[in-house]
């Protein structure tokens, strides 16, 4: 399962739900006929699936709807929850687009060739994406962006990045 985002708040009376998108195109989830939600607690066991009903943007975040939760209670229920769907369900990617799972993982490497550790998870600060590389006992954060990254092989499992060691 890869979590694409998680549910924040209820909204209103009849069921919506308010989420945080883990990403910056949750439009195309509307792609995806079915969503599965659970909670961290629950593992990959404990996945719930649900019928999509409804996805728009509100304000400056996003609500949806699925098909069976018609309530606030119900609603309640879920906040916290994540949302999440089997690989083979996803949308596609664009050129220089990538799931956060995909980068989790993956050899962080200078120009000069020096290892600075592995991506061990992301962080979304609103400006953009920051990948956290440890290497041991040691931690960077680095931004997710054109004049840092200068390359991500998926394949070859490792990111070049412009970035010194002792930075």
């Amino acid at each position: 399962m890869i979590v694409l985002g998680r549910v924040v708040a209820p909204y209103g009376v009849r069921g919506w739900l308010r989420i945080h998108p883990f990403g910056d195109d949750p439009i195309a989830w509307r792609q995806m006929p079915r969503w599965w939600l659970g909670t961290e607690a629950e593992g990959t066991r404990g996945w719930h699936e649900y019928e999509v009903g409804g996805l728009r943007a509100q304000g400056a975040g996003w609500v949806a709807k699925l098909v069976g939760v018609d309530d606030r209670s119900a609603a309640e229920r879920m906040d916290g929850w994540y949302i999440a769907a089997p690989r083979e369900a996803l949308p596609g990617t664009a050129d220089n687009e990538f799931y956060w799972a995909d980068l989790v993982g993956l050899a962080v490497e200078n120009e000069q060739g020096e290892s600075l550790g592995k991506v061990d998870s992301l962080i979304e600060t609103g400006a953009h994406q920051v990948l956290v590389v440890k290497e041991g006992d040691a931690e960077r954060l680095l931004p997710f962006i054109e004049t840092v990254v200068k390359n991500v092989d998926v394949a070859a499992g490792r990111i070049r990045v412009e970035w010194g060691k002792d930075w």
